[in-house]
Formats: C-alpha cells, structure tokens, sequence
C-alpha cells in the first residue's frame, strides 16, 4: 500500500491551506445563513465504482477548518467503493462541515480517479512481469498527491521531477551532441542517478545500450521493434514501452518482454469521480 512519507505530508497541509484559501476568501457567506450552533450528521457516497483515495487531504481539511468535526471513514484507502455506498460520514457543526464540503469532494474525486485509473491498466497487465508507470504530465501543484495516487491503485511512479532521475530525450541529445555525449554527461553531473534515453528506432537503441544507458525508453516502436530491442539488449538495460497505450494495445506491448509501459493518461486525463454529500441528520 502506498504511503504518506514527511514530503508529502508536509505537502498536504500547504496545499489544504491555500485550497481553503482559495474557496473561502473573506467569509462563507451562505454558511452564515445556518444558525451558528446547529449541527449536522452527513455520508458521502460514490455514484460509481471507483477506488478510495485522498482520506488524508480530506482530514486535513476539517483538521484546518474545524478539528471538532468528526470524520468517520467507512472504507479504507485504496478499497474498491460499490456505486451509491456510504463511505465517508461528518459529524459536527453544520456550518463548518458544508463549508469544508467542495474542498474535501475536488481532492477525494480527483485522486480517487486516478487511483481507479491506474488499477485499471496495472489490472490490465497483472499477469505479465512488467510494472505500469505514470509520468510528469501531472495537474501543476498536485504532482506528489497524484503521483500518490498512482500507487494507491497499484501503479508505479517514473520520477517524481527534474531531479531523481535523467530521462534524455530528442531535444536534449541534440543540445549535447548525440546519446552518448549525453550519458557520459549524465554520469558525471550526477553518478548512480538512474539515466533514461529516449529512443525513436532500433539505431538509437544501440547507442543508448551500448552508452551505458539504465533504461531505454522505446517511443511509438512497432511490437515487432519492441521486440527485437528487448531480445538484442534486455540482458543489459530495462526497456520502458510509451506512447499511444489504449486498453487492447497495452496487453500486445506487455507480450514483448518490457520491463515497464508508462501512461500519461494516469494523471494528465482526469474525469472526477461522481460524489455526493447527504445530510442525515439535523441537530439543533
């Protein structure tokens, strides 16, 4: 299961605050049409299937709004949600819960697709020796909590940014001279960083092999390129298959022996989850 590490924690609560921020602005102005003492017990429901995720944004968010809430979860991170099932239940004052309520939801139903999705491809593949990666093509200011949620739905992450790792692409190997300028380079600037070349042809494969590249990204091969890549080299670099992986193509890549397929629609293609609040309960 994935898990929360002090980065991202840290990163949780910046990016709840200025959510807040960005909603309240001066004042709930219609929160103020409820009396200031009444309370309220309300669910949240999932109109469809869809993978948990995002439980600690939404704590956070009562955390910082009104720690007196209670925020019961039915379900937990990374659970399978059955359509129009309870999974989330509030408590406490009525005015701070339907305040917190379309912050809470933008998180849950954000990262809950992306977890959904990313279970889908990683589904896709379960039987095959190859992991599902996501890539940088995330939402700006969301990338370590969509990149969490890759791995609640049992995917994997590429790199988390510009500095864990070297991806070489078409641009930079033009800038530098050719590939293996570019990996001896890389050696250098940051040695046992992993170096990932990417590749257009079965010529460019060789270059990047036999540079010492750690992993050799194959752009759009054919199956037949993927293939004969993998059996050329794969006794001495990883291969990583992208582009244009739909559902009945990704199964065909995953047969050519790659060691990883990575998939800009885990984070780039969000479709929010369908929640609902309901109100159960009024106190008063």
């Amino acid at each position: 299961m994935a898990t929360l590490d002090s980065q991202l924690l840290e990163n949780i609560t910046t990016h709840v605050t200025l959510s807040l921020q960005e909603d309240i602005g001066s004042g709930d102005i219609t929160a103020q049409l409820i009396p200031e003492s009444n309370t309220l017990t309300a669910t949240v429901i999932s109109r469809e299937p869809a993978v948990l995720c995002g439980q600690a944004w939404v704590n956070e968010v009562f955390k910082q709004l009104d720690p007196s809430v209670e925020v019961s979860w039915l379900a937990n991170e990374g659970e399978l949600l059955e359509a129009n099932s309870p999974f989330l239940t509030l408590k406490g004052n009525a005015r701070s819960i339907l305040t917190g309520e379309r912050t809470a939801l933008n998180y849950l139903q954000m990262l809950s697709y992306t977890a959904t999705v990313s279970k889908k491809y990683a589904d896709l593949v379960n039987n095959q020796a190859l992991t599902i990666l996501d890539t940088r093509k995330t939402i700006p200011s969301f990338r370590l909590a969509q990149k969490y949620a890759v791995t609640v739905g049992g995917a994997a992450n590429h790199r988390i940014g510009l500095y864990d790792a070297f991806l070489i692409k078409e641009n930079h190997i033009m800038a530098a001279g050719s590939i293996s300028a570019a990996v001896e380079q890389a050696k250098i600037i940051a040695p046992g960083k992993p170096i990932e070349v990417e590749t257009e042809n079965l010529d460019e494969v060789a270059q990047a092999a036999n540079a010492g590249a750690t992993i050799i990204m194959l752009d759009n091969f054919s199956l037949e390129d993927m293939s004969t890549a993998v059996n050329q080299y794969g006794d001495k670099v990883k291969f990583e298959a992208s582009g244009n992986m739909t559902d009945e193509h990704i199964k065909d890549v995953a047969a050519t022996g790659v060691d990883y397929i990575s998939v800009g629609a885990l984070t780039k293609h969000v479709i929010a989850i369908d929640l609902s609040l309901r109100v159960i309960k009024e106190n008063h």
